[in-house]
Formats: C-alpha cells, sequence, structure tokens
C-alpha cells in the first residue's frame, strides 16, 4: 500500500525534526496536542507519541508509542495501534513501535517525560476541565522505580499505606515524603524528584517540603502534621498484593510465525536466518513481547499481526506488565538481537541506517571543501571539533612491561612504541583548583605476549589500588588509541618487533626473523592525520607499495632520514613528518622530497620503485548514539537496565553503571557499591564487549576505562550536562538528592558547592548584613563617610526583599505564584540592592572593592552563593575595574554546553540575563548557514546558532535556547550539523 494512501493529515511533516510529537485520538482521529500540553494524559484518552533521534551519521531514527489510558474506550484505543502502523509507513516503515498501558509504561516512554508523568482523571470525550480550572485537591501518590519512576495516584487514606513503598502526600501549602520502612533507597531519591516536579507546577515552585520516616515518631512537627492529615497515627497495615506487583520473569525466548493472523510456533534453533522478510514473527521472552516485521511485508498483514499480539495476550492470560514491543528488519533493538544464539553483524553498508549515515557524512565533508574519496582540496586544516582532551602541563610516566616487572623508558624514548610490547601510563595532572588527578592505562600491542598483557593488567591494578582508587584506569589495544591517550604524546610513533626479553625470547625460540625497528635499519613511516588527538604515525613495510600520494612519509635509511610527500597530501602532513624524523634521529639532517622528485638512493632503500595507490584509506565513521546501562547483583545474579535519554542524575551511587559510546567503554564505579563488587568491574566491562562483539559491530579492542565516582574525567563528563557541585554533596542516593533539594551543604564541602540552603542564606545575609552596616565594621568604619538620606531604610527594604526572595518559608501562604513572578522579585531584590551600592559608591568605593577582592557574589534564578574568592576564584569584571556592583548573574543549567556569552555573562544590576538574552545582534537563518550565499561577517563561527531569534532558535531546532544548551555538547553539535549551522 502506498504511503499517500494511508496519509493523515494530522501526520503531515511527522518526524522532520530532532524530539517529541504527541497526537491524542479524538474522535477516532488523530490530533496534535500543543507542545504546552506536552506530558499532560488523561486517563480517559488513548495517544500516540513519536520520538525522533538522529545518529551521529546524520540518519533519522524513530520510536512510535501508542499510549492507552484506563479509562480509554477499546475502539479508541484500537485506533491509536491502527494510526501507530500507518505513522510508522509514512517515515519509510523503519520505527520501532511500543504499546504503553497507563501504569505499566517502558522506561523508554517515561525517559521523553521526566522526572514523571501523572495521569489526570477525565479525557476528551468526557469534556474534562483544565486543572488550572480546578480547586486544588490533597492527592496521596505511590511512588515505584529505582531509574524511571512511575507514579500512581491511590485514595487519600490511611489504608493506602504501607512499609515497603515511598509516598506523596501533595497538600496545598506543604508537601510530605513518606518513607516505607523497607522501602528502596533509589526509590526515596526519586521520589523527591517527584516532589520537585509537584512544587513547580503546582506551587509555583514556593512551598514547604517534608520528610516523614516510617516508624522513627520523634518529637518532629512535621511527623505529627503528616499524620493529623490522616485523623492522628496509628499502626499501617502491610502491603497487598495487586496486579502492579506481579512482575513476569523473563524465559527462555519462544518464536512464533504470524500468517494471516494466525500464530505458529517454530520447532529450530534461534538465528538470524529464521526470520523471512515477507513474513511477521512473535517472540515470547515472557515479560516482553517482541512482533518483528520483514521489511517487505504487506501493510495489512502488519495489521493482522498487531491483533494477533492481542489475542495471544488475553489467550495465555498475561498480565497488563507484559510489554510488546514491534520492530523493523535491519532496525532491531539491542535487546532484541540479545536474545538470539547468533546474530551475524552484517557489513555496514548492508545496513539501510548506516549507508544513509555515512552519505550524509560524506555530504558535511565536501560541505568543509574535502572529498571523501580523496585528498582535501584546501592547504588550509578543517575547522573540526576537538574532543575533550587532558589538562596540559602534567607529568607523563611510561613504562614497559618486561615480564612481571615494568621499566622505565627514558624521556627521549617516551612515545615510541613497539608492537610487541606491553606499556604502562600514568599522566599526572592538575584540572583548575582540584587535587591531583591521575590518568592510568596500559597500552597492548598486536603482537605482544599473553603472558606480558596479563602483568600489565595485574601491575596496573596495583597502582590503582595504591592510589586509592582515584585514577582513571583504561585498556587500550593497538589501533583503537582513543583521541586523550594519543595527545599526550607528540608525537607517537607505533613501530615494529619489541624490546622486552619476553618477545625476543619467542622470536629466537620459533628461528624467526622479527623484523624490530633499529636506529641504524631501513623503516618506513607513514604519515597521515596530524590533529592533536589522532597524530600518531605508524611504521610499515619498507617497500615502495605501502606509499600513498595522499600521505607522507619517513623513511630511515641507516644515517640516512628522508621525508617523502605526496603530491595530495597536506601542508601539516608535510609538517609532521619533519617532526617525526627529528624525534627518530635527533640533528640528523633530513632530505626533503615531493612524489615524483626521488633520488636513486630513495628508491633504493624501499628495494626499487613500484606502483602505489593514490586513493585515502578509510576512515572508520561512529554512528551511533551512546547508551548507558546499569548493572546491580540481586542474589547474586547480575542484573542489567539501560537508562535511555540518561543524564548525570542517573548515575545512581549504589549501582554500576556501563556508558558505551561506541568509541570506549566505560565501567562507572558508585561510591556506595560494595567493595567485592568493585573488583569485578572491569570483567564485566569485558564480557559488555564480548556480548555487543556478538550482537553490534563494536570492536572486541575498544578501550575500556574504570571510573570511579567523583573522579570523572573530562572525556566522561562530555556525555552529560556536568554539574561539578552535584560531585561535592556525599551520602546515599536519597541523602544526595535531599541535599540538594534543600540547599544543604555535605560536610566539608566549600560554600559554592550549596544550593542556596538555610545555612547558606544565613550566612549569605549576615554578610551582606555585615557589609552595609558600618557599626560592624570598626576597623572600616572611621575610613568611611556617613551616609546621607534614606540610607538605612533602603538597606533594610533590600535586605528584606532578598530575604523575601529566597526564603520559601518566610514566603505568606497566598495563591501558587509564577515562575516569572519569582524571576521578578529576585530581580527587584538585586536591584534594590544595586541601588544601595550605587547610593553610596562615592567615598566607599575603597571599601567595597576591598570587599569585592575577599567574596565573590554570584546570583541565578534559584539561590545566591557566596564563594571564597580566591587566585584561582571567581571575580566579577566589574569588581575587577572597581565599580560598586558585585553581583555576577550565572546560568547554571548551562553548564558545560553554554556559549561563553550564555554562561558567566556579567548582567546589568537588576536585569536577569537568560540565554535568550546575550546581548548579540541576530541575524536570519539563511544567512548564518555554512554554505549561506550571503554570509555574515565578524561573528564567531562555532556559535553560529546563538546569532539566531528566539523565535527561528524554536524553529530551527523545535526549543529553546535554554533547552538546547543544556544538552550535552555531542547532542549539540549533532543538531547543529543537521541545521548546517557548525
Amino acid at each position: 500500500m502506498s504511503t499517500a494512501k494511508v496519509l493523515d493529515p494530522a501526520f503531515q511533516g511527522a518526524g522532520q525534526k530532532v524530539g517529541t510529537e504527541i497526537w491524542r485520538i479524538e474522535d477516532f482521529k488523530p490530533v496534535a496536542l500543543p507542545k504546552s500540553d506536552y506530558g499532560k494524559f488523561y486517563c480517559g484518552d488513548s495517544y500516540i507519541v513519536l520520538q525522533t533521534t538522529c545518529t551521529k551519521g546524520g540518519a533519522y531514527l524513530y520510536d512510535i508509542h501508542f499510549w492507552i489510558g484506563k479509562d480509554s474506550s477499546q475502539d479508541e484505543a484500537g485506533t491509536a495501534a491502527i494510526k501507530t502502523v500507518e505513522l510508522d509507513a509514512i517515515l519509510g516503515g523503519r520505527a520501532i513501535q511500543h504499546r504503553e498501558l497507563q501504569g505499566y509504561e517502558s522506561d523508554k516512554f517515561l525517559s521523553y517525560f521526566k522526572p514523571c508523568i501523572i495521569p489526570l482523571e477525565g479525557g476528551f470525550a468526557s469534556g474534562f476541565k483544565k486543572p488550572e480550572e480546578e480547586k486544588f485537591e490533597t492527592r496521596l501518590y505511590i511512588c515505584r522505580g529505582k531509574r524511571a519512576i512511575r507514579v500512581k495516584e491511590v485514595p487519600f487514606a490511611r489504608s493506602s499505606l504501607n512499609h515497603d513503598d515511598v509516598f506523596v502526600l501533595d497538600t496545598e501549602n506543604k508537601i510530605y515524603q513518606f518513607n516505607g520502612a523497607n522501602s528502596n533507597i533509589q526509590e526515596r531519591a526519586k521520589a523527591l524528584e517527584v516532589i520537585q516536579h509537584l512544587k513547580e507546577k503546582y506551587h509555583g515552585g514556593v512551598c514547604d517540603v517534608a520528610i516523614v520516616d516510617d516508624g522513627k515518631l520523634q518529637a518532629e512537627s512535621d511527623s505529627g502534621e503528616f499524620w493529623v492529615l490522616f485523623g492522628g497515627f496509628a499502626p499501617i497495615g502491610k502491603k497487598t498484593v495487586s496486579d502492579d506487583d506481579v512482575v513476569l520473569e523473563t524465559t527462555a525466548p519462544k518464536l512464533y510465525s504470524i500468517n494471516d493472523g494466525q500464530l505458529k510456533l517454530e520447532e529450530t534453533a534461534l538465528t538470524k536466518a529464521v526470520l523471512e522478510n515477507t513474513k511477521c514473527f512473535l517472540l515470547d521472552c515472557g515479560a516482553e513481547i517482541y512482533v518483528w516485521v520483514g521489511r517487505v511485508t504487506q501493510m495489512e498483514d502488519r495489521k493482522s499481526a498487531t491483533k494477533a499480539v492481542d489475542e495471544f495476550l488475553i489467550n495465555q492470560k498475561r498480565p497488563k506488565t507484559t510489554r510488546v514491543t514491534q520492530v523493523i528488519q535491519g532496525y532491531e533493538s539491542h535487546a532484541f538481537k540479545s536474545k538470539f544464539e547468533s546474530w551475524p553483524v552484517g557489513n555496514a553498508a548492508g545496513n539501510p541506517g548506516t549507508e544513509e549515515g555515512r552519505g550524509k557524512v560524506a555530504a558535511l565533508l565536501k560541505q568543509q571543501r574535502v572529498d571523501p574519496k580523496g585528498a582535501a582540496k584546501s592547504t588550509t586544516p578543517v575547522n573540526e571539533e576537538v574532543p575533550p582532551l587532558l589538562d596540559g602541563g602534567g607529568k607523563l610516566e611510561v613504562w614497559c612491561v618486561d615480564g612481571n616487572t615494568k621499566t622505565a623508558l627514558p624521556k627521549e624514548d617516551i612515545g615510541k612504541f613497539y608492537s610487541g610490547d606491553c606499556y604502562i601510563i600514568l599522566y599526572t595532572h592538575h584540572s583548575g583548583d582540584k587535587k591531583e588527578e591521575y590518568y592510568l592505562s596500559y597500552w597492548i600491542g598486536k603482537d605482544s605476549l599473553v603472558d606480558d598483557q596479563v602483568s600489565a593488567s595485574q601491575i596496573i591494578n596495583t597502582m590503582w589500588n595504591s592510589l586509592k582508587g582515584r585514577p582513571v584506569l583504561g585498556r587500550i589495544y593497538q589501533g583503537k588509541e582513543p583521541p586523550q591517550f594519543v595527545a599526550l604524546f607528540q608525537p607517537m610513533v607505533i613501530l615494529k618487533g619489541g624490546i622486552g626479553s619476553g618477545y625476543k625470547k619467542l622470536i629466537e625460540e620459533k628461528g624467526a626473523m622479527g623484523e624490530t625497528y633499529t636506529t641504524e635499519g631501513i623503516a618506513l613511516i607513514r604519515v597521515s592525520e596530524t590533529s592533536i588527538y589522532n597524530n600518531k604515525t605508524l611504521q610499515v613495510d619498507a617497500v615502495a607499495t605501502s606509499l600513498s600520494s595522499t600521505e607522507s612519509f619517513v623513511l630511515q635509511s641507516g644515517n640516512a632520514m628522508f621525508t617523502w610527500f605526496g603530491n595530495s597530501s597536506t601542508y601539516e602532513q608535510q609538517q609532521w613528518a619533519a617532526k617525526v624524523a627529528e624525534f627518530l634521529k635527533p640533528g640528523v639532517a633530513v632530505k626533503h622530497c615531493k612524489e615524483g622528485t626521488e633520488s636513486s638512493a630513495f628508491w633504493f632503500a624501499l628495494g626499487g620503485k613500484q606502483s602505489y595507490t593514490n586513493k585515502n584509506t578509510p576512515q572508520d565513521i561512529i554512528t551511533r548514539e551512546p547508551h548507558l546501562y546499569a548493572f546491580s547483583f540481586k542474589n547474586g545474579r547480575l542484573e542489567v537496565t539501560e537508562i535511555f535519554n540518561f543524564s548525570q542524575d542517573d548515575l545512581l551511587t549504589e549501582d554500576m553503571m556501563v556508558l558505551d559510546t561506541h568509541g570506549e567503554v566505560f565501567i562507572w564505579i558508585g561510591q556506595y557499591v560494595e567493595s567485592k563488587e568493585k573488583q569485578k568491574a572491569f570483567d564485566i566491562g569485558q564480557k559488555y564487549v564480548e556480548h555487543a562483539n556478538s550482537i553490534e559491530d563494536l570492536s572486541p579492542h575498544v578501550p575500556l576505562y574504570k571510573v570511579m565516582e567523583g573522579n570523572e574525567p573530562c572525556f566522561f563528563k562530555t556525555y552529560f550536562s556536568w554539574d561539578n557541585t552535584k560531585s561535592l554533596v556525599h551520602g546515599n542516593s536519597f541523602q544526595k538528592k535531599l541535599s540538594l533539594l534543600f540547599g544543604l551543604r555535605s560536610e566539608g564541602a566549600p560554600r559554592s558547592s550549596g544550593n542556596g540552603g538555610p545555612t547558606q542564606r544565613a550566612s549569605a545575609l549576615a554578610a551582606l548584613s555585615s557589609a552595609f552596616n558600618p557599626s560592624s565594621q570598626q576597623r572600616l568604619s572611621n575610613e568611611r563617610p556617613k551616609s546621607t538620606g534614606d540610607g538605612p531604610t533602603q538597606r533594610a527594604s533590600a535586605l528584606a526583599a532578598l530575604s523575601n526572595a529566597f526564603n520559601p518559608s518566610l514566603k505568606p501562604k497566598t495563591s501558587p505564584p509564577s515562575r516569572s513572578g519569582r524571576g521578578s522579585q529576585r530581580a527587584a531584590a538585586v536591584a534594590a540592592l544595586s541601588s544601595v551600592l550605587t547610593a553610596e559608591q562615592s567615598g566607599s568605593s575603597e571599601f567595597l572593592r576591598s570587599k569585592a577582592s575577599n567574596t565573590a557574589y554570584k546570583t541565578d534564578v534559584d539561590r545566591i552563593v557566596i564563594t571564597p574568592a580566591g587566585p584561582s576564584g571567581p571575580s566579577s569584571p566589574q569588581s575587577e575595574a572597581g565599580e560598586s556592583n558585585v553581583f555576577h548573574q550565572e546560568k547554571d543549567a548551562a553548564a558545560d554546553g553554554a556559549p561563553p556569552d550564555t554562561d558567566g555573562a556579567v548582567a546589568e544590576a537588576g536585569e536577569e540575563e537568560t540565554t535568550e538574552n546575550v546581548g548579540e545582534a541576530t541575524f536570519s537563518y539563511d544567512r548564518l548557514i555554512s554554505k549561506s550565499t550571503d554570509p555574515v561577517r565578524g561573528i564567531d563561527y562555532k556559535r553560529r546558532e546563538a546569532y539566531l531569534s528566539d523565535s527561528e532558535f524554536q524553529t530551527v531546532f523545535g526549543m529553546t535556547k535554554d533547552a538546547f544548551y543544556r544538552q550535552p555538547n555531542w547532542k549539540q553539535e549533532l543538531q547543529k550539523r543537521k541545521a548546517d549551522l557548525f
């Protein structure tokens, strides 16, 4: 059936931008929801949710979810299922489809609406009222889930409570969290996110919060208030088992073929070859059911397969918790493929998504004047994104592993790696004003002995333990060196043979002519890449056929050194070849020759002139998005859960996580993981790599890192919108979230780690009061002129405004204010204080300068933070200029991803700085794109998107600037490339 025949007008233009799109079924037709209603789901309705993502290669990937409310009619639910199939056809028939029942949603679906969804009563057919039209009602919710949290409203009664779950009671003036005595720590932590959500959505961000612990009845007013709402304290009952608690175990998968809506069990081994592209299949895994759809199946066959699945669930009497996912041939999920005994990884060109991605990458390269089939067309370097690298200026130590010992390399040999050896590398450096950080890794040559590899692993683990687990620990295979590793060595040259006694002994025993690089022999070194993070050079066979017109080479022949420049090689390659020659033979005169001008001595060293290639070596293009998995042990059994749309908050301190970026694999270990489990981390990582290699195209030699919580390196943090202050809060996951919610400082943490809590607010007010009150500054009072006018009154007003703005508990219990109202109030407080400072500027600027030099004041839309300013501490440009305004407005949310003008920019007094108001001129999209016919001159070309107007930014990216800059860098870059704004 053609797409045109099934095209519903509501789906026009669907899937053309990265992000979420939602339709509600109204009168059996899909109707697009306004973005303001995203996240609102009514129990009486059914919805279709499309999530569009983009691979690094540029290809779009689709997930379609149809959500069925508990009170939705069967006809509406059926319409949602059918329309989902039609939407998939419009998108090219390659979306993964998911059925979502209210209360039993998949983790992936819930990840689009963090922290949670709370379905509302009513629906389209029942003529519901909008929440804002209703009177506030006290509601009781039960919160379940350690990662993706499921929130369900239960009757507001004592009988709803139990000792095993976490509950949130939302009243008009206060939100209570009740932690059952047997509840899970991580569920308690997630419930705090629900409280924050309720606080912002229904209380304008201002209301009191209380934690009530089951079984602890000390004289706490919060606990007393909580039980009064239930008619006084009395024992609560045991948890009653409901449908929500019935969780099927995952069983051995069974495969059924679907023919004309009928299921037939396939009595055969589960291999990829069983699946036929003209049929649909059902894979029954107990707790989850998959429907596999062949690429050339007819539309009617797909719809009948959907009905067959529904009948199967009824006939098998499966509970509502059973998950149903539909995958299309060629776009199977990792979870689906893992159910098969074998899933051969085909040629990359055979995957339509990969091929499309490579095509788009080629188009991008052409726009940057690089021919993907040949050499660079320009001698100027391409403006490419540099991955996060370790801070320079550190101490680099390298040892060669020789048996059970390690031998330190002399400084002049650091950077020379022999393929027959293993090496240990320790880089000690400082990041900002933090204590020493360590990068510890071992490099495995492709020809190295297994015994040396084992020794290297043992030695490096001993070193890691002696440094108390603080280093990032990596295992690096030859040929798969990651950017941060290569960048440590300038240059890095990989040579043939080995210098370890084990390798030499092996060669002698085999009687083989093992070639090892020597300073007197003949060697040919290839120079291809020149960026600081990929400029490793490699010794190749010293024959003319090894040459390439697109590269540069260094030829050593005894005491003679040549550099050879291919006609299509770049200027940077030629410069780097000269540097490598100097590194290998310092002080020796080098003979430079271009292709076609070689001397007879040059060809003699290579055994004579022969033909060679003039084409580029194809580069691996990573097109997969990063994936995060949680690993935990339950009754001695390893459990694995994927975290979708992950963020820093998903790194729970009780867990071990695996971050697979496809280029690297990290095992992240929380501080609260048991010691014996920490020792298994590398083994778990290795098992993951082996598994991913069997069903994905992940290399078995991918760099593998072990990272401890609190010691995350920059190249790990880049996959998150990282907030360093969160790392300074200690405790289990509940205690950490509690500290951040209440703004409490962790013990021993600097004040900058606070979140505007009671202690910090009191300190802030005291410091400000001291600054404005001459009587408290005896030493300075004689040097300052008396203030005139109504200074004291104004100071009091300023402090009152500030106190009222930043201390919610002092606010009158009135109707919930809007968020913009809160922002205005804080802006007014800052303006009032600024006006005090301005009034006293004459005669007291010296005093203010002395204050500013000792303390930097930062304000943002949620808190005031007082940070002691030292040599490396923050300082305001206005303070340095001696001006009176010592307030520095900052958007913490932008974190690492914000452009310079939106992160740390100084705002005018009383003005709220936002990402949308960066103080820059705006230009049209057509003029800002990289291939514009009328380009704008004199702008920061790495930040083209920042010059778009707010409305055009929303149109191009489908989100606000604030939301865009809150994303990790890699996601920003991906979207900028899609929009031709890179």
